[in-house]
């Protein structure tokens, strides 16, 4: 019996590649940029598997190239870039890797923190530019962020991760989401539920752990940076498009607030040009980005596919009722 073909839009890990290799002919692509959407496009029209990563749209058009695809297997938690009501209509299975990469997300969470807060970026450009000529009591003085009010937006288990974390620095928690945590989750974390407009009030620390929904697209824009404190910081590891740059850009100009850490962009890989500046730490989308957990979604994307194949549920499946249809 022949083996399902599988394109796979980056080359993974050995790891993943070993789970897919046995149960899949797969076709990797190799270099290290991203591949052209016509090359993707024209490498699927054979294929009944996909694993990529959020780069890669996975709509109307790319199904339309792909006629035999039975799954979509996203290397990532969020999955805007997937159409998966499309996918449903065509009875493709779309899966994302939830729940690995909690942890890592939150430790770079508080990586930005930190960051912003004692002014890291501009203290290492300064040592390494060989200008630092002694030290100063005032030299780069920053924020401190033990003792201060964390405001978590959004408390799914990356926001409750950060809580936890926020323990051992003697942080007021405090959090808003669509739905009330229970109270044993409250308790257990010492978390307060705020409305929104009060969190942004009181917060030292504006957090932001929500996915990207319409009702989250630029759901931080320049009504939310003026009720926040001018001696407040935003970190965004969520999603880029929940942020809206120009107003965040307006907002740093203005002293609204006092500077932002962020890992995720509106239109990736670009990034505003006012955003570049010494009260704002920037990095490449790498909060998931430690050896360990990209291997762990990398492979619990691979055990998508194979269970698909096998007959068997996906474990991360978006769209179950396409196996039903089937």
């Amino acid at each position: 019996m022949s083996k399902p073909k599988v394109f796979a839009t980056h080359s993974l890990f050995d790891a993943a590649r070993k789970i897919l290799n046995e149960s899949c002919e797969m076709e990797y692509w190799a270099k290290p940029e991203r591949p052209p959407r016509e090359e993707v496009l024209r490498r699927v029209k054979d294929k009944e598997g996909l694993v990529c990563l959020l780069t890669e749209k996975v709509n109307e058009e790319f199904l339309k190239a792909a006629p035999k695809l039975r799954i979509a297997a996203n290397v990532a938690v969020g999955f805007d870039n997937i159409d998966v009501a499309a996918c449903t209509k065509r009875g493709v299975a779309a899966t994302n890797t939830p729940g690995v990469l909690d942890e890592t997300t939150a430790d770079f969470a508080w990586t930005l923190m930190m960051a912003v807060a004692r002014r890291l970026g501009e203290a290492e450009a300064l040592a390494g530019s060989g200008k630092w000529k002694h030290w100063d009591l005032d030299q780069l003085v920053g924020t401190d962020v033990w003792g201060k009010t964390l405001g978590i937006v959004g408390f799914g288990r990356i926001g409750r991760a950060m809580a936890r974390r926020a323990s051992g620095f003697q942080m007021k928690v405090i959090y808003t989401d669509a739905v009330r945590a229970p109270e044993a989750v409250e308790k257990e974390l010492k978390a307060e539920f705020r409305e929104m407009n009060a969190l942004l009030a009181e917060g030292d620390f504006i957090s932001l752990h929500v996915p990207l929904l319409p009702e989250t697209r630029g759901l931080f824009n320049a009504p939310k940076f003026h009720r926040m404190k001018p001696t407040a910081f935003l970190i965004n590891t969520s999603r880029g498009p929940v942020v809206d740059e120009a107003a965040l850009v307006a907002a740093l100009e203005s002293g609204k607030i006092a500077g932002a850490g962020l890992d995720v962009y509106e239109n990736e890989p670009f990034i505003h040009p006012g955003l570049k500046r010494a009260n704002v730490v920037l990095a490449p989308h790498v909060a998931s980005a430690s050896l360990e957990t990209r291997t762990k979604m990398a492979c619990i994307a691979a055990e998508n596919v194979v269970a698909l194949f096998a007959g068997k549920r996906p474990p991360n499946i978006l769209n179950p009722e396409v196996l039903k249809a089937s």
